[in-house]
């Protein structure tokens, strides 16, 4: 494969997706200037350090910032006037009504036609509700008289994994209405994949949403069959892996838990069914995949209280804040809320995460919580411990010192890490999500 390089390319925003979408245009040999208003957080980049938590990201950051490929600034009208092409990256966070909020987007892209002394390709790769490419081009033409394209560049990249995401996508969208736009778009992607898929603007917009809500409606749909899988006595890792096998349906996302949070899923979903009701249309199965979500984190709850009785004065540990592992992202993350409902019904809290406890407790401050550095050390003297982020570090605990030094051995696990065996054999009470006892199976000779 390849493409243009030493395109220069300025992108507006220094968060997750703009970040790890600089540092990888710079990795395939473009020139790339990031811009953000924040001061402190352009002074960090420059000195090598990122705001963020992803592993591989500033390796790659620094290798590309000693070669010259890679800059920051917050000098707005250089980095625009000296770009092949402009890249909108800023947040847009979800409105009280659920809406994406596009006040980022319009500052960004008004502040972009103020600055434009040319022709300029400009790039919305910020997640935006169908239609605001529309609305940005509007707005730029109201501020410029100079030419230019909008286009509209979907990012696909999971928390955890951006880098190889971004580097090895499975497709590429590009949604243009100009020749010239598309081709330029094209050109720089080539070196990245083969499947790059050219659209109009909207449906690379819908594109976007409709993949998200998708994937969250198949982890929905799994975790309803873990609650029927409980009361029926069936097993569902092995109802997932079976489904999984056929073609049609893969094995991705069919894994069951506590639902999903993060900065995308919750907020995509509930601003698809925004979009669909501003258009006069009920998207009843989204609505049924959110509602579903929200109800499976309080089965946590549940087991808990099937497991002890009362909670009040109980020490109960949480193992994974992050709503995935891999990151340090608690944003919608179902320990939040099922740390605040323990709380709420009188626990005393201990929590563990490699990553994520600074921005836990930043969230959630309370005198009844403690962290640990630890993970053992977190469920020391405690009645029980639930696994919310099956961190690999988690995943390889030895259970029989877990249930040497906690009161009472019991482990909700809103993950599905560990087997019945190995519980069993550290002495452990386990409740897992939607698995039955495994049956004594007949042995082939």
């Amino acid at each position: 494969m390849s493409g243009v390089k030493n395109m220069k390319i300025t992108i507006i925003g220094t968060g997750y997706v703009g970040l790890v979408s600089g540092v990888c245009y710079a990795e395939i040999g473009n020139q790339v200037t990031c811009v953000d208003n924040d001061k402190k957080k352009i002074s960090m980049l420059r000195d090598g350090e990122i705001p963020i938590y992803e592993p591989g990201l500033k390796e790659l950051m620094d290798i590309n910032m000693n070669v010259g490929r890679l800059h920051f600034t917050t000098e707005l009208l250089e980095a625009v006037r000296t770009a092949d092409l402009v890249i909108v990256a800023v947040g847009t966070p979800p409105l009280s009504t659920g809406e994406a909020d596009l006040s980022f987007v319009e500052s960004a892209v008004h502040q972009v036609a103020l600055a434009m002394n040319g022709y300029l390709v400009i790039a919305i790769k910020s997640t935006v509700p169908v239609g605001t490419n529309v609305r940005v081009k509007q707005w730029i033409a109201t501020k410029t008289k100079h030419p230019f394209d909008v286009v509209s560049i979907p990012e696909f990249m999971r928390e955890g994994s951006a880098i190889f995401d971004t580097m090895h996508p499975d497709r590429i969208i590009i949604g243009a209405d100009s020749k010239r736009a598309s081709t330029l778009l094209f050109e720089l992607h080539r070196p990245l994949s083969d499947q790059i898929m050219l659209t109009d603007i909207h449906s690379a917009e819908m594109i976007k949403y409709a993949s998200n809500a998708f994937l969250a409606t198949k982890i929905s749909f799994i975790n309803e069959i873990a609650n029927i899988c409980e009361k029926v006595g069936a097993d569902v890792e092995e109802v997932a892996l079976g489904m999984g096998l056929d073609r049609r349906i893969g094995s991705s996302f069919l894994k069951a838990g506590i639902g999903y949070g993060g900065s995308c899923f919750p907020k995509d979903t509930k601003a698809l069914i925004q979009i669909a009701g501003n258009v006069e249309y009920d998207f009843k199965l989204l609505k049924s995949v959110v509602e579903v979500n929200q109800m499976q984190r309080w089965g946590i709850i549940e087991k808990l209280k099937q497991a002890l009785g009362t909670l009040k004065g109980r020490k109960i540990a949480i193992w994974g804040l992050a709503f995935k592992p891999g990151t340090d992202d608690v944003r919608e993350a179902p320990s939040l809320e099922i740390v605040a409902k323990l709380l709420e019904l009188g626990a005393k809290i201990r929590l563990y995460d490699p990553v994520a406890m600074d921005n836990f407790l930043r969230y959630l401050g309370h005198p009844d919580i403690i962290g640990f550095e630890d993970a053992l050390e977190a469920v020391t003297g405690c009645d029980a411990v639930c696994l919310l982020t099956e961190w690999e570090v988690i995943c390889e605990i030895n259970l029989k010192q877990v249930a040497e030094v906690m009161a009472s051995p019991i482990i909700i696990d809103g993950r599905n890490v560990f087997d019945y065996e190995s519980v069993k054999k550290a002495g452990i009470i386990y409740f897992p999500i939607g698995r039955s006892k495994p049956m004594d199976r007949i042995q082939s000779t």
